[in-house]
C-alpha cells in the first residue's frame, strides 16, 4: 500500500488505531480483504473512494497532505510500508496508522532512548537531563521526547547542541508550535541535521489535552527504554513510565532527594521496584546495549566509542569519594556543583553518595543545596 492508501485508511469513519491494528494483524489483501473486513460504514466510504475518488470526502485528507508536502522540503508521510517506518511501533497494540514527519528522517535509524520528566525541573534535574542527553547521543543514541517545557526541552536542546539526533513527538500537528516558547526549538528540530518532528495528527491540528497521553505511547514505543529524570507524584511522566512497562521496554529512573518534590515520582517508581536506578549513561548502555545492535549495520564503520552501543560496556566502580565529603557539609546549604568541585569527582558519583548519606540520616537537601544534619 502507498501513502495515499494509508491516508485513506487513517481517515475511515469509526476506525481508530486499535481497530485498524487488529485488522492489519489479519493480513487482509488490498482492497478486497479490507472491504470484506471493515464495518459497513467504513467499507462503503472506502468503496466510494476506490471507485470515485473525486466524490469521496476521504480524498480531502489525501489532497491536504500532498499539498503540505509540496510546500517545503523535509516533509514526509510515514506508514508501515515506508522504508523509514520504525519497526518498533508495530509491537504496540495501537500504533499510529500514519505519522506526519518534518525534518531529518535519519534520526529514525539509530537506537533510541526516551527522556521525560517534570515541566519544572530543579537545577540538578536540568543538569542531569543535559548530561545524560549529551552522553547518550555521543554514543550514537537518539533522544526521543515530547518537546514539552522542562526536562523534554532541556534534553532535546542538549542533544542538538552536542551534534546528535533527537525526535520530538507532538500532541498537535508538526507545523503547530506548542508550547509557543519553544519556537526556536521547533525550528531547530525542523531544520537542523539530526532533528525530527513527528505527529499522528494532520498538519494544522491544534494541541488538545487528550492528545498528550496518546502522544506518550509513541514516545516510549519508538524507544528501547525510557529515562525519567525528575517527576512529581502526579507527573504526566508517570504515564510514560507506565506505558514503557506495558510495552515491555526498560524503565530507568534517576535518584533524587527525599525532600525534593520534583523527585517523589521517581522515588515511588524505585520503591515499587518498577524501574532501574541509574547514575550514569553506562548503566543504561549495560541494560540496552545488546538490543541496540539490531539498529546498527555490520559495515557501518562505527568508531570505537560508537561501538559501545552494540556491546554493553563493562561498568567500572565509581571513583571513591574523599572522606571530606561529609565534613564539607554544614548547617549552611552547599550547592552540588560546589561539592563536585571540592571533591573532584563526577556529579553522578556525588549524587549517589549523597543519596546514601541521606537514607542513613546524615544529610538532607534544602533550598540552596545540601546540609549536614545534627547527630544525637
Amino acid at each position: 500500500m502507498d501513502a495515499k492508501e494509508w491516508l485513506v485508511v487513517n481517515a475511515l469513519p469509526g476506525m481508530g488505531a486499535l481497530r485498524i491494528a487488529q485488522l492489519i494483524a489479519r493480513q487482509p489483501q488490498w482492497p478486497e480483504g479490507w472491504l470484506a473486513a471493515l464495518p459497513s460504514r467504513a467499507a462503503n466510504e472506502l468503496r466510494l473512494w476506490l471507485e470515485h475518488p473525486t466524490r469521496s470526502p476521504l480524498q480531502e485528507s489525501v489532497n491536504e497532505t500532498l499539498t503540505w508536502q509540496q510546500q517545503a522540503p523535509g516533509r514526509h508521510v510515514l506508514h508501515r510500508d515506508h522504508p523509514a517506518w520504525p519497526a518498533l511501533l508495530n509491537e504496540l497494540p495501537d500504533p499510529p496508522v500514519v505519522l506526519w514527519a518534518q525534518g531529518d528522517l535519519e534520526a529514525l535509524e539509530g537506537p533510541k532512548l526516551a527522556m521525560v520528566g517534570t515541566r519544572k525541573p530543579t537545577g540538578e534535574g536540568t543538569h542531569n537531563a543535559q548530561s545524560f542527553a549529551r552522553e547518550m547521543v555521543r554514543r550514537g543514541w537518539c533522544i526521543v521526547s515530547g518537546m514539552a517545557l522542562g526536562v523534554d526541552g532541556v534534553a532535546q536542546r542538549a542533544a542538538l547542541s552536542a551534534g546528535g539526533s533527537t525526535i520530538a513527538v507532538l500532541g498537535c500537528g508538526v507545523d503547530v508550535i506548542y508550547p509557543a516558547s519553544h519556537r526556536d526549538l521547533h525550528e531547530q528540530l525542523s531544520r537542523q541535521p539530526g532533528g525530527l518532528l513527528l505527529s499522528e495528527h494532520p498538519p494544522g491540528t491544534v494541541a488538545r489535552p487528550a492528545f498528550f497521553p496518546r502522544r506518550n505511547r509513541i514516545v516510549t514505543g519508538l524507544s528501547l527504554g525510557t529515562l525519567v529524570v525528575e517527576a512529581t507524584e502526579k507527573s504526566g511522566s508517570l504515564v510514560s513510565a507506565r506505558l514503557t512497562l506495558e510495552q515491555n521496554r526498560e524503565l530507568f529512573v534517576l535518584p533524587g532527594s527525599l525532600h525534593n518534590v520534583q523527585a517523589r515520582g521517581c522515588l515511588a517508581l524505585l520503591r515499587q521496584g518498577a524501574a532501574h536506578l541509574v547514575c550514569s549513561a553506562d548503566d543504561i548502555i549495560a541494560d540496552l546495549g545488546h538490543w541496540a545492535g539490531e539498529f546498527i549495520a555490520p559495515d557501518s564503520g562505527l568508531s570505537s566509542t560508537e561501538r559501545n552501543v552494540v556491546s554493553p560496556t563493562v561498568q567500572t566502580p565509581p571513583e571513591p569519594l574523599p572522606d571530606t565529603l561529609l565534613n564539607t557539609l554544614s548547617a549552611t546549604p552547599t550547592p552540588i556543583d560546589l561539592l563536585v568541585q571540592t571533591t573532584g569527582v563526577s556529579v553522578s558519583d556525588c549524587q549517589q553518595r549523597l543519596l546514601m548519606l541521606e537514607l542513613d540520616g546524615w544529610v538532607t537537601q534544602q533550598a540552596g543545596g545540601w546540609v549536614r544534619l545534627p547527630r544525637p
